[in-house]
């Protein structure tokens, strides 16, 4: 019996693995309210997308899915934060407005890219302006480690992997020698 690699399980869980174009392009803003019902449409797949991922995988610190992921080329990702207990958040059109100077750095890995983690450094907050289905802009504040969610995913509809935040030198790991799965993320009080 031949043992699937990491990125294997999300490929065939329908996640699109690193190479693939879509992860390289910017994807492309809802038209918000006209375009309501393709946003939901993209939301409610992401959703479905991210349970099956949960299925097969535990992510003790959350996790997220953006849209290109998933080969749709649109601006909306969902991120669930570490309690299970918390609503998900849904992300369209979204822009970071603000990050705070203060960094921190731990290990990160990524559904398309799931065969290593690597160490990325991100800003303690961030603030991210959203559009509702609506078509009205929405400020949040995320910290910590629901803020590095949602900062990874915006990186995607942005064309990024996490790859591109490392800093130099320093190279990621094969998944095989990270030793924090189940674990929550990790910041001093």
């Amino acid at each position: 019996m031949t043992t699937l690699r990491p990125s294997e399980q999300m490929r065939d869980l329908g996640v699109v693995q690193y190479g693939a174009p879509v992860l390289a392009e910017a994807a492309r803003p809802f038209g918000l309210p006209d375009e309501k019902d393709t946003a939901e449409q993209t939301v409610e797949t992401l959703f479905a997308a991210m349970e099956r991922v949960a299925r097969v995988h535990p992510f003790a610190k959350g996790m997220g899915i953006a849209a290109p992921q998933i080969g749709i080329a649109r601006a909306a990702a969902v991120v669930q934060g570490a309690d299970p207990a918390a609503a998900p958040i849904a992300l369209l059109n979204r822009r970071i407005t603000t990050c705070s100077e203060d960094m921190d750095e731990q290990y990160k890995g990524c559904l398309s890219f799931f065969d290593v983690r690597g160490m990325v450094p991100r800003p303690l907050v961030i603030t991210v302006v959203t559009t509702a289905l609506e078509g009205t802009e929405v400020t949040t504040v995320y910290e910590r480690g629901l803020g590095r969610l949602v900062a990874h995913e915006i990186d995607h509809l942005d064309g990024l992997l996490y790859t591109a935040s490392i800093r130099p030198g320093v190279e990621p790991i094969p998944v095989e020698e990270y030793r924090q799965t189940g674990r929550a993320w990790a910041y001093e009080q």
